[in-house]
């Protein structure tokens, strides 16, 4: 199965209002990355376990480890969680940056190093959160 179509199976498999929001965030996202890679993650680890929530991926960086090797990663994620969805800003050096910058603003909404957790988007400030996610693709492109 392709990537796209396991991200269609995937938001499709959510019950609403989860379903709709997932929907227009990854919408957004490919509104402000029209051309990019996308990732699905299944959660699994290389042995079958459950070790994640799914999740979707936008984009393409380069992450280096502290041993010197590096990877492919997405730049922005998105994933269903039991209580709403979390956004995923990887990459973004400074941990405090994204809770200083955007977190009294954007809502209803838990923002820590890299991620951005509500329950709907309803609960939060749409536009704040595409900054957010700007900032976090101009501060990680390859």
């Amino acid at each position: 199965m392709n990537v796209r179509s396991q991200i269609k199976d995937y938001i499709a498999a959510q019950p609403e209002p989860k379903r709709s929001d997932m929907q227009e965030l990854h919408d957004i996202i490919l509104g402000i990355m029209p051309t990019c890679k996308l990732w699905f993650l299944d959660g699994k680890d290389e042995n079958g376990r459950v070790v994640s929530n799914p999740n979707i991926g936008y984009g393409v960086q380069t992450i280096k480890y502290a041993d010197e090797k590096t990877r492919e990663f997405y730049q922005i994620g998105i994933s269903s969680n039991t209580t709403g969805i979390s956004v995923y800003i990887m990459g973004i050096k400074d941990k405090s940056y994204l809770a200083e910058k955007y977190g009294k603003n954007i809502g209803q909404a838990k923002v820590t190093g890299y991620c951005i957790k509500f329950r709907t988007l309803r609960n939060i400030d749409i536009d704040i959160l595409a900054d957010a996610m700007r900032y976090g693709i101009e501060h990680t492109r390859v």
